[in-house]
């Protein structure tokens, strides 16, 4: 019987992707997506290099090291094996971060019924009307299914956009803060630039453009730029 290795390759030691934790990086190889400013083409087309079992043995061997596992890629939600790498993972004691796309609601409610996640990071890829064009995929309703999951569970969470001049506008950002507030979101709205000068999945210009987060927040919601 073949090794199912669902992982495209691991990040051993990260201080900036876990805020407050120490954590490695778990890539899922493959994606639902196709956004032209993916910086992990390699990642999204790839193929998984590592097996479930020595994803483990690597927990079993960093856990005086690392506090928490972030599990991303690709999205790691479409693989059924997340559940059992969360598992995993908890039992050893370790924090849980989940980086996705929010495709797959049905995947995080189980891992937030399990208690085996700790902090999400939620892609808002763009306004709906845009978002199918630049995502490639017709999963606007799923995204707003795992919004309004999320932002009602017991959890830590972000929401995130990456911004590139040719692909969203000032306005369209408006209108994205503006969709978050009336769904009931607030706290901290984190937008950061597309990086000029790396592989990417689609062909973009290089994008110049500057924001002013005081023009984008609201009462309720303070954009972030990164």
């Amino acid at each position: 019987m073949a090794i199912l290795k669902p992982i495209y390759s691991i990040t051993p030691f990260t201080m900036l992707d876990y805020p407050g934790h120490t954590a490695c990086i778990i890539w899922f190889a493959g994606c639902n997506m196709r956004c032209g400013y993916c910086h992990n083409p390699d990642i999204v087309l790839g193929k998984g290099k590592i097996s479930v079992e020595e994803t483990v043995s690597f927990f079993m061997s960093r856990r005086a090291l690392l506090e928490g596992v972030v599990f991303s890629g690709g999205e790691c939600t479409l693989h059924p094996f997340l559940l059992n790498l969360a598992q995993a993972a908890r039992s050893l004691g370790y924090r849980i971060k989940i980086d996705t796309n929010g495709s797959r609601p049905d995947r995080l409610k189980k891992l937030l019924d399990l208690e085996l996640v700790d902090y999400i990071a939620l892609d808002f890829k763009a306004t709906r009307d845009k978002y199918q064009e630049i995502t490639h995929a017709n999963t606007w309703s799923a995204f707003v299914e795992s919004l309004n999951l999320i932002r009602h569970a017991d959890v830590a969470f972000e929401v995130r956009t990456t911004w590139h001049q040719d692909l969203l506008s000032p306005n369209d950002l408006v209108t994205m803060v503006h969709f978050l507030e009336t769904n009931g979101y607030r706290g901290n709205y984190y937008i950061q630039h597309f990086v000029n000068g790396v592989p990417t999945l689609g062909r973009l210009n290089e994008s110049w453009g500057r924001l002013k987060a005081d023009n984008l927040s609201t009462s309720h919601i303070q954009v972030v730029l990164r």
